[in-house]
Formats: C-alpha cells, sequence, structure tokens
C-alpha cells in the first residue's frame, strides 16, 4: 500500500472466508489496544468499526504513514506495517485462545483513496456515514449507538475519549455537529456505496 499525506482512505479487511474474527467481547477491546500501538500514531483515525467478522476504518495519512523503511527483503511504509503488526497480534492472540492455526484474516487489507480521483466528491462523508451504520444494516443493534465498537459514539459523546480526531474529521468531512445524528441515520444509495470499495 502506498499513501499520500493529506488524502482520506477506506481500509478493510475481513475473516478468512468470512470467518468470525472477534468471538467475545474481550477480543474487541484487545483489538482495539492493538490499534492505539501499531496503527494510530501512522495515521489520523477518522471513523471505525469492528463486526463480527470484518472491520472498517477510515484514516487521514500522515508524513508519518509513508515512511518507508526495510523489514527482511521487503520496503514497506509505516501505516502498512501497523496494520501488518495489528493482525498479525491479534491473529497470534487469538489462535492461542481458541487453540487454532493458520490465517484468520483474508491476505491482504484492502485499501481505497477517497479523495486523490476527485477531490470535489462526497465519498469521504459517504464512507464515514457507511461504517458507522454497519452494525445497524447487520442487524446486531437498533440503533447506532449501542453498538460498542464504533467510533460512533465517541461522537456523540464529546466527553468519551478515543482513537478518532474529531477535529480533522469535522474540517474534511464537512460534518455539522447540529445534524450529525440525523445525517449519520440517512439512507445510502447503493450507488454511492461503489465508490468507496
Amino acid at each position: 500500500m502506498e499513501f499520500i499525506p493529506g488524502e482520506l482512505y477506506h481500509i478493510y479487511n475481513q475473516g478468512n472466508n468470512r470467518e468470525t474474527i472477534f468471538r467475545k467481547q474481550d477480543n474487541y477491546i484487545y483489538f482495539l489496544k492493538k490499534v492505539k500501538i501499531h496503527v494510530q500514531e501512522n495515521c489520523e483515525i477518522l471513523a471505525y468499526c469492528l463486526m463480527p467478522n470484518h472491520f472498517h476504518f477510515l484514516v487521514m495519512a500522515n508524513k508519518r504513514s509513508q515512511e518507508n523503511f526495510r523489514v527482511g527483503s521487503l520496503i514497506v511504509n509505516q501505516l502498512s506495517n501497523g496494520f501488518r503488526l495489528l493482525l498479525s497480534s491479534y491473529s497470534k492472540a487469538i489462535n492461542k485462545q481458541e487453540n487454532r492455526s493458520g490465517s484468520l484474516f483474508r491476505q491482504k487489507t484492502k485499501y481505497k483513496c477517497l479523495t486523490l480521483s476527485s477531490p470535489y466528491n462526497d465519498y469521504p462523508i459517504v464512507c464515514f456515514h457507511y461504517i458507522h451504520q454497519n452494525p445497524l444494516k447487520a442487524g446486531l443493534v437498533e440503533k447506532m449507538e449501542d453498538w460498542e465498537f464504533s467510533s460512533f459514539r465517541e461522537y456523540i459523546d464529546k466527553e468519551k475519549e478515543g482513537l478518532c480526531d474529531q477535529n480533522i474529521a469535522a474540517r474534511f468531512l464537512d460534518i455539522d455537529k447540529q445534524s450529525f445524528y440525523s445525517d449519520s441515520y440517512s439512507l445510502i444509495e447503493p450507488m454511492e456505496l461503489k465508490n468507496i470499495f
């Protein structure tokens, strides 16, 4: 993966063969702790959602994201390596917990630049709302704020400290604090989603 500072990216992966990756509440919490260690310093996190068999992040690349270094014979950047370390360490923990072996996640984490191709589009805000709507659409909750493992709660509870840089999100996604809640529940048309993957 290559990242350009200032650009917004949708980053996502799922369990191998759509396998469940978060088997109990502690797994979600452990994964988020690993995000703080391996990913947070390498980008600005604007939104995230952890689902039972997949995850989504909306991030803004920064200068550190693109810094390259050598790992064995490979040249990697900080953000790609951060996600690699996150998934590797999490997989090891789940394999130990479940007495299993092998790959937990799909081989390649996917990403899509939402801003580079057309800087005057709605892809970033569509992605932002899509990420938060995941648990609702999957029927896991009746309200988005009921899902514990999403950044939606960070945005509606200003006292809650979290992973997201809400100031950058407000500036680059043009989030209106007054209409945020109702905007978050707005229907996303299927045609709007094709450009975020």
